[in-house]
């Protein structure tokens, strides 16, 4: 109480002196300035506004001295004036950023303009106050959170080269750069850079391509490097620049893998777990509770008759896709198509009152952490309270520096800093280890070493729990006892057996229509096109293999049926040639008017 009673004179005197004040400015040196900001505008003394992130003249600041690895890294981008592909691989915590910013500085120094992506608009603010704060020059967003009006006045002042830093999410790489200097993909892993409908292209793919057209350097930054990332820097197509230690000489987080089997669980949260936690906010510190599920319970079930809430427009080989539940029991929502209705009252089979929910998401976590520390602020982190804007910086606002409990899901585990977290709990770890996708095992452990690195800094160690059925599986053991680096080499060498990416090029075509007979006779007509009896193919065609027409893993979505075809190639000019060649035709087929279809190149997921 007494430090936010003080925040009030300070924040006065900060605004009588400058006249105005950013709110990242102020988040570092003055923590609880948000409500004295409130009290300060009830009393006419202040008024908070939204301005455009250039606006207020930012004061240059100096950063932490760089250590051996990060002086090495900055040194052998500075030594390259042309276009050259840099993998910043660097431990959670290591510093990164640090080199982002003196390469940026080198850029802006030369006068010329950098490019940064991030994958999500909710790390825009975060790296828009750090580099605003660091480089003393106005910094531009451009996300999908923006205005039309906002979006252009940024594109425009780029296009006139007046936009000198660049911060945005994946549309950003399309930005006008007349005189670029240098372009950084921070996170370069994530499947957020990949647009998934309309025009499919991926963010970090297209950013090379236009490093090498405008003669620029590409960083590509990340904890938990691509296989193709990693693939390309084996190969000595990128330079591989490591840092392997945390920044400030901090430890790495103690990971302790929970077998829960027959042990007792509470809305998924053992008791050692929630032992833990009790300790960790007594020491005052905050704890992040990771599912990555959004919602209540991923199942509404009666428990009399069997029924299940089920969406009517989407189906499974097997059945209809469950509906989940949200608001604590009153909605029901697809997760796949959006469709929304209210929970019913009763089982309509049986007319039933024991409709129970089954599974667990964030929001029931959300509710089981709130009864068992009432004394503490609980703040759930997922897509349903992060739509508006700025609402990721308000959630993340509310718990300050003060002990409590985030629960999230993979939103967290992206490059936020905090620094009273030391303590991560993952729940459902076993929903991951088993699937038919052949990315599943790189997506879920780069999500664990992410979401782990949120843990402990400095002067703080840290501490990850993992909770498991399966604590004897190869990729979590592979994971704890050998790090990420380990995990990766052996996953390379299963998909080089396999035949998979990096080690082969796809093409997927997809198609869906209410009939999938329609569905099914389109991706035929490709198939024609694209493959021959052995023997008669010509030598453009051989070298690609074709594989369907067969069901998508979701048969059915929104109504449609959906099928697709997959091409695999193991030199991806042959792959291309195929398509050049082919689809004028494939566009003018009788069958594509009766069906909606895409193409996507080097897809990131069959679904």
């Amino acid at each position: 109480a007494s430090l936010r009673a003080g925040s009030r004179p300070a924040l006065l005197a900060a605004l009588l002196l400058t006249g105005a004040v950013g709110e990242d400015q102020l988040d570092p040196l003055l923590p609880q300035w948000r409500q004295a900001a409130r009290s300060l505008a009830k009393r006419n003394y202040a008024q908070r506004v939204a301005v455009p992130a250039d606006a207020i003249p930012p004061r240059p600041g100096s950063g932490p001295p760089l250590n051996d690895e990060q002086q090495a890294a900055a040194a052998a981008i500075r030594a390259h004036s042309g276009f050259a592909t840099y993998l910043l691989d660097g431990v959670t915590g290591s510093g990164k950023t640090e080199v982002y910013l003196q390469a940026i500085a080198d850029c802006l120094a030369a006068g010329k303009q950098a490019l940064v992506l991030v994958p999500e608009i909710g790390l825009t603010p975060q790296t828009l106050g750090r580099f605003r704060s660091r480089l003393g020059v106005p910094v531009h967003a451009l996300h999908s959170g923006l205005s039309d009006g906002e979006r252009a006045r940024v594109w425009a002042a780029a296009w006139r080269g007046e936009a000198k830093l660049i911060v945005g999410t994946r549309s950003a790489v399309f930005t006008p750069l007349p005189n670029a200097g240098l372009i950084v993909i921070d996170e370069e892993h994530d499947g957020s850079y990949k647009q998934q409908d309309g025009i499919r292209y991926h963010a970090r793919d297209f950013a090379l391509v236009r490093g090498k057209a405008l003669d620029v350097p590409v960083i590509l930054g990340s904890a938990t490097p691509s296989l193709e990332s990693l693939h390309n820097a084996y190969s000595g197509r990128y330079q591989h620049l490591r840092l392997s230690r945390r920044a400030g000489d901090a430890r790495p987080p103690r990971v302790r893998v929970l077998d829960v089997r027959k042990r007792p669980l509470k809305d998924g949260l053992s008791p050692e777990v929630l032992a833990g936690i009790g300790a960790t906010l007594a020491r005052g510190e905050q704890v992040l509770v990771f599912k990555n599920r959004r919602g209540y319970a991923p199942v509404l079930l009666c428990h009399d008759c069997g029924w299940t809430a089920a969406c009517q427009r989407c189906s499974t080989p097997l059945h209809q896709t469950p509906m989940t539940v949200h608001a604590g029991g009153r909605r029901l929502q697809c997760h796949h198509c959006g469709a929304r209705q209210p929970a019913p009252l009763a089982c309509p089979a049986c007319a039933s009152l024991a409709l129970q929910p089954q599974g667990i998401g964030t929001e029931r976590l959300e509710e089981r952490l709130t009864e068992a520390f009432p004394d503490f602020p609980v703040v759930r982190i997922d897509r349903s309270t992060t739509q508006r804007r700025d609402a990721l910086e308000t959630q993340l606002a509310r718990l300050g520096t003060e002990a409590g409990i985030l629960v999230g899901t993979q939103i967290l585990a992206k490059g936020h800093d905090l620094p009273r977290l030391t303590m991560v709990v993952v729940v459902g770890i076993d929903e991951g280890l088993f699937s038919a996708d052949f990315r599943a095992a790189e997506k879920l452990a780069q999500q664990l070493i992410q979401v782990a690195g949120r843990a402990g800094r400095a002067d703080r160690p840290g501490e990850v729990w993992l909770q498991t059925h399966h604590p004897e599986h190869p990729l979590l053991q592979t994971l704890v006892n050998g790090g990420y680096h380990a995990f990766a080499d052996a996953e390379l060498q299963q998909r080089e057996a396999a035949g998979f990416p990096p080690f082969a090029h796809l093409a997927l075509f997809r198609a869906e229509a209410k009939d999938v007979a329609a569905a099914n006779q389109f991706l035929l007509a490709v198939r024609g096109l694209t493959s021959a009896e052995p023997g008669t193919q010509s030598p453009a065609f051989a070298a690609v293999e074709c594989y369907g027409p067969m069901p998508a893993p979701m048969p059915r979505r929104a109504g449609f049926q959906r099928t697709q075809l997959l091409l695999s190639a193991q030199q991806r000019a042959a792959l291309h040639r195929l398509l050049d060649t082919q689809l004028p035709t494939i566009y003018a087929l009788p069958q594509a008017r009766r069906v909606r279809w895409s193409l996507d190149v080097d897809p990131i997921d069959l679904y």
